[in-house]
């Protein structure tokens, strides 16, 4: 059951869309972007776009707990993210094939669909996620698309659904409704997310 509820909220909840566009040739490497503009002459005009260095104060730890808890999430957020990061898209998609569509009949036989072959995409992948893993899962969720687990789910469920999945959450002490607060009580995993995004970590 706790299987099933991480692959639908992961599947009903973005990142990689191209950097540049334009007659030029884009290569990345190490995280750093060339550009080889086309002048009218012939030339090309070559630009180097390095990515962002975060610098953070390094971190003391009080205590072996401490310590354990951050290279927990480190290890949770390198696992989840490329997967949160990926359902964005798979919500982009979605968005714009249901506005394609005219009637609410119509989006929802697709809806059935589509939510067949995202299970089949995932499904493989989540079985050996840890339970930590799977909340990380909904805050990044929540951190892509800027909406919950449990909004997501009942903007393409419905509140009844939406309504039953939190309630099973609850039960493995899980909260659909739970926000990502990079400023405060999720610094940490901002901080994390910063460094692999980055290559530091």
């Amino acid at each position: 059951m706790r299987l099933r509820l991480l692959l639908f909220i992961v599947l009903i909840s973005s990142v990689s869309t191209p950097v540049f566009a334009g007659d030029f040739l884009d290569r990345v490497l190490y995280h750093t972007y060339l550009r080889y503009d086309h002048l009218p002459n012939g030339d090309s005009i070559m630009h180097v776009y390095l990515h962002d260095v975060f610098v953070y104060p390094p971190l003391k730890f009080k205590n072996k707990a401490q310590e354990r808890f951050y290279w927990k999430t480190v290890r949770d957020v390198k696992k989840t993210l490329p997967y949160a990061r990926s359902i964005r898209q798979d919500i982009i998609y979605a968005d714009r094939e249901l506005a394609k569509l005219e009637t609410r009949k119509e989006q929802k036989k697709w809806w059935r669909k589509y939510e067949k072959e995202l299970f089949k995409k995932y499904e493989k992948d989540f079985k050996g996620m840890y339970p930590s893993q799977g909340r990380m899962l909904m805050l990044l969720l929540d951190r892509e698309c800027d909406h919950t687990s449990y909004e997501l789910i009942e903007h393409y469920k419905g509140k009844f659904v939406a309504n039953f999945w939190q309630f099973i959450a609850k039960m493995f002490k899980n909260d659909l409704k739970e926000e990502y607060d990079a400023d405060d009580k999720d610094k940490i995993t901002e901080r994390v997310i910063n460094l692999v995004m980055a290559g530091q970590l």
